[in-house]
């Protein structure tokens, strides 16, 4: 059978189940908003941003890769000013199997990974894959590049976070809050 599969791998969706803002937006009529971490930050997406990038790389996919958005942070406590900034914030700490972090891409991973301008791919480790020929090909716009050794893409380390002003336009936009 001519069967592929893919796999997109992004950050958390602005307002799904999993999401810690319809908590927050809950929370705030308390007056205060539980923070495990000041520290902690997340990797955001919207709900069309994720289906628009699904569809863009059902074109581009041979089978067997991860696709990886370029997508913008925000700081959690900048996530609570935006949502209710009168509110206190009440530091609660990591429950377990929590991270500070979101990690799309480890080390590890950095190996057989490429990067375009606004997304990456990690490649199979497969003798079959042409990694060389993938890099090639016209996958979007633009080419890629293989990442250096010791690459990671998480939450914390990203460029591009998102401000105060941003989430609260984003969150009212995307959830007409």
């Amino acid at each position: 059978r001519d069967i592929k599969f893919s796999v997109v791998r992004y950050g958390n969706v602005m307002g799904s189940r999993g999401s810690v803002i319809p908590f927050f937006l809950k929370k705030r009529k308390d007056g205060v908003l539980p923070v495990t971490d000041e520290r902690m930050t997340r990797f955001n997406i919207t709900l069309q941003e994720g289906v628009d990038f699904v569809l863009r790389n059902l074109e581009s996919m041979w089978g067997g890769e991860l696709f990886i958005p370029k997508i913008q942070s925000y700081n959690i406590l900048d996530l609570a000013k935006a949502i209710a900034p009168e509110c206190k914030i009440e530091v609660i700490g990591i429950r377990a199997g929590e991270k500070l972090h979101e990690e799309m891409i480890t080390e590890t991973d950095a190996l057989n990974t490429i990067e375009f301008d606004d997304y990456y791919v990690i490649v199979p480790f497969q003798k079959k894959w042409n990694t060389e020929e993938f890099l090639l090909s016209s996958n979007g716009s633009t080419k890629g590049h293989v990442c250096e050794y010791g690459f990671k893409y998480n939450s914390g380390t990203n460029t591009d976070f998102l401000t105060v002003k941003q989430i609260k336009e984003l969150i009212q936009r995307e959830l007409q809050y």
